[in-house]
């Protein structure tokens, strides 16, 4: 059995479990420990050095980071501090936990992760776009399976703003919006994207897609869209299928 540890680090929780590769199931509980204040490296590292004692893992480890990860160097910083602009990462991590870590970013492991285990498997011909809705908007584009890393579509701008701003989970909360508004808003964004890509599916993942039934069926749209099925283990998954040379 082939296994690696996947890690998804976010700006409130830091959550692991070891993976078996070949069947995208969790082998382990899913821990999760808090993201420390203010989200310095040092101090996440420590943190997923903890997690990996914690599961008693002496192996490879993939972790997905909510940051563009060119070649393990971060080159932004969503929901953590700036000080992760320029670290190289998989170095830091690796050297925290005594394992070699290999890091790609969160919603490029959650697209992994959904495309082979999960309702990309049977629909991953043509240009899938998934988007995950929660702080923020995450991206991860694939054409015929193949993933394009480090897409940032969350940064389109919609009427001048970034459309994370106006359509994640937290605009919607943040404005308190119905969800026949939040609906209008989610369109504007996604009409956008069809303009711009034409996909052949549109994934639905994030905290939010676990009210998928409040909002898809207001969306009216050329463009198939369902929700995630893996819901908040994607990550996990896909880090670790990452690790293991799985994609």
């Amino acid at each position: 059995m082939k296994t690696a540890l996947g890690i998804d680090i976010g700006g409130s929780g830091i959550k692991g479990a070891v993976v078996d590769l070949e069947s995208g199931k969790l082998l382990t509980e899913r821990l999760r420990l808090p993201t420390p204040a203010q989200a310095k490296p040092e101090a996440v590292a420590e943190v997923v050095a903890d997690l990996v004692r914690a599961l008693r893992w002496s192996g490879v480890i993939g972790c997905g980071f909510p940051a563009v990860v060119h070649h393990g160097i971060a080159l932004t910083a969503a929901n953590v501090h700036k000080n992760w602009i320029g670290t190289d990462v998989n170095r830091l991590l690796s050297e925290a936990t005594g394992c070699p870590t290999f890091t790609l970013n969160d919603a490029d492991a959650a697209g992994i992760a959904e495309m082979r285990f999960g309702v990309g498997k049977e629909n991953s011909r043509g240009v899938v776009i998934m988007l995950t809705l929660g702080t923020g908007i995450g991206s991860a584009i694939f054409t015929d399976g193949y993933l394009v890393p480090n897409t940032e579509f969350g940064h389109l701008k919609i009427r001048g703003k970034d459309a994370e701003w106006r359509a994640s989970d937290a605009a919607r909360k943040r404005k308190k919006l119905t969800w026949k508004k939040y609906a209008k808003r989610l369109q504007e964004y996604l009409n956008e994207m069809e303009n711009l890509f034409w996909p052949d599916l549109f994934i639905i993942g994030g905290g939010l897609s676990k009210q998928a039934d409040k909002f898809l069926p207001l969306l009216s749209l050329r463009t198939r869209i369902v929700p995630a099925q893996l819901q908040n283990l994607a990550g996990i998954i896909g880090a670790a299928l990452y690790a293991g040379g799985m994609i």
